[in-house]
């Protein structure tokens, strides 16, 4: 456990964690905040090649440093101990300073400093289900989609270029961990990630309310037995058109009720639940 107490927000080092809030900071140093003793959990198991999907278990990348309140220190001793095998360095500071570094109104006690975890889309192999996310502009958003792809057991999380930065904190903390879990594709243009997962075999898919097929026929007709890429577009006007005409087709989620239309989240988790369904079964 750290002997030595950060007290002060004027310290050059934590200067220095507070800067990766912002998006161009984190982007130079290609480092990010993962806040939350779940997020730090993960991070560390990760490291210590605990969670079996990892991108890059079992390596010392990953984690840089951890913060915690004396409080959050012996609350989760855990996460020390974890900390402590990883080799990864554990400071304590006072609950100002990490009113400070977190970005929630009341904070768990325990941010960690991690390295970026995203891979190039070539490393991505041997998919059978993808997500790819395009023009999707609320950090929350994407990481609750982050979540539930983890869940399906997707193999890839694709953020185009037009999407919303992964490592925002928002976005960090709705991933719930998954963020460390499977491989993630930054940046890359729309175009690029269809045609890359058409040259794999995929069959790729735009979820679109609007869509001239439905999901149900759609994996009734096994069109969803082979590999396959979902593109999810933004929240308030979905996919342009000349991205849905470079996908094999778009695809609605059916409604029986009175609802006007689904949320992102809850249409990624529709259409990723019947594809891995479907999958399982063929």
């Amino acid at each position: 456990m750290a002997s030595h107490e950060f007290t002060s927000v004027r310290s050059p080092r934590i200067k220095g964690v507070r800067r990766l809030a912002k998006r161009t900071f984190r982007q130079r140093e290609r480092r990010f905040l993962a806040e939350g003793p779940q997020a730090v959990r993960e991070a560390l198991a990760a490291v210590n090649g605990g969670s079996g999907r990892s991108p890059y278990g079992g390596t010392a990348h990953g984690v840089v440093d951890v913060y915690a309140t004396a409080e959050a220190m012996q609350r989760h001793i855990d996460l020390m101990d974890a900390a402590h095998t990883a080799g990864v360095p554990t400071h304590r500071v006072s609950l100002d300073v990490m009113s400070e570094l977190t970005q929630t109104i009341t904070p768990q006690g325990v941010i960690a400093v991690c390295e970026f975890v995203d891979v190039p889309l070539d490393r991505v192999t041997d998919v059978r289900l993808a997500v790819v996310l395009s023009h999707v502009r609320d950090p929350g958003n994407a990481g609750t989609v982050l979540r539930t792809a983890d869940a399906a057991g997707a193999d890839a999380v694709i953020f185009t270029d037009a999407s919303v930065d992964p490592y925002n904190g928002k976005c960090v903390r709705a991933s719930a961990g998954s963020l460390f879990h499977l491989p993630v594709v930054v940046g890359v243009p729309v175009a690029r990630v269809i045609d890359f997962l058409h040259e794999g075999g995929a069959k790729v898919w735009a979820a679109d309310g609007g869509g001239d097929r439905d999901l149900h026929q759609v994996a009734d007709n096994g069109d969803l037995n082979g590999p396959v890429g979902w593109v999810f577009g933004n929240e308030a006007w979905g996919l342009p058109e000349e991205t849905v005409r470079l996908t094999d087709g778009a695809v609605s989620v059916p409604i029986y009720g009175g609802a006007e239309s689904l949320n992102l989240a809850t249409a990624a988790a529709v259409c990723l639940y019947t594809t891995a369904r479907q999958q399982r079964r063929s």
